[in-house]
């Protein structure tokens, strides 16, 4: 295959992954109510988003449910990661396949298997009901097998003799740890939180499940827009997600591009 080949070839698929993202943006500044026509540039469907009071409220329950379940999630899956790298070869193959069915898994099997264990303890202990805390324990669930699945190559790749030689200098194993395992797999940690965040603010299904009446995020508000008569601040508020998720991955490539130039120069000198 030639160069120029390679190139266009390149450019068709890059131009079917994001054209409709594309026509998306551009219909989000239409000055008229429709998704066939643009005439005109104009914002006022940026003013109309931030003027629907349900829209920020289910946004902002979007951002402290991905939050907490991200924070929460990082961190159990992050000591699960470093419990499973030292268990033997079987052991941690088995965990390592009982961790990757939920990644597989359907989300509708995922939401609705959750959704029973809920509406079970509810009806049994009548402490609590469907709701901010289901929604949190659900989304912290799904999000801590892709913890463990970033974290675990950075501990396979890190030297173990570092540890070993922190120990052997009277350093505690705690502090061993949070001083010399952790800098070296943090990497991984911050793309794992990462995408725990991005996943959860992403999530449908399992919150459209395990949600309740009382509580609703930004995925479930957007799916019941689109039940009505079509409202052109759908492509706004999708625009503004695009741009905040891709800044988002924009800070993390280039943290990951200054880490591993500074290690080339520690290496080097």
């Amino acid at each position: 295959m030639s160069k120029h080949l390679k190139r266009l070839y390149s450019f068709l698929i890059f131009a079917f992954l994001y054209a409709p993202i594309l026509v998306m943006v551009v219909y989000s500044f239409n000055g008229i109510k429709s998704r066939s026509v643009f005439e005109g540039f104009s914002l006022q469907w940026y003013k109309a988003l931030f003027e629907d009071s349900l829209i920020l409220e289910s946004f902002s329950n979007s951002l402290i449910i991905a939050a907490l379940s991200a924070l929460i999630a990082t961190v159990i899956g992050t000591f699960a990661a470093v419990g499973i790298n030292k268990m033997k070869k079987r052991t941690r193959s088995a965990y390592l396949f009982v961790n990757n069915i939920p990644v597989v898994n359907p989300d509708i099997v995922t939401a609705i298997s959750m959704m029973i264990l809920f509406v079970f303890f509810v009806s049994v202990t009548k402490m609590f009901e469907m709701g901010f805390w289901t929604l949190l324990i659900a989304h912290i669930t799904f999000n801590i097998p892709y913890v463990v699945l970033n974290v675990l190559p950075k501990l396979r790749g890190m030297d173990n003799n570092i540890y070993d030689a922190a120990l052997d200098l009277g350093c505690p194993p705690i502090k061993s740890f949070f001083k010399v395992v952790l800098p070296q797999i943090m990497p991984g940690i911050v793309t794992g939180a990462i995408m725990a965040f991005t996943l959860s603010l992403d999530d449908f299904i399992i919150s459209y499940f395990n949600s309740g009446t009382s509580f609703q995020t930004l995925p479930i508000t957007i799916y019941s827009m689109t039940k009505k008569p079509y409202s052109p601040k759908i492509n706004a508020l999708s625009t503004l997600l695009f741009v905040f998720v891709l800044v988002l991955m924009l800070i993390v490539n280039l943290r990951q591009t200054r880490t591993a130039k500074d290690k080339k120069k520690k290496e080097k000198s």
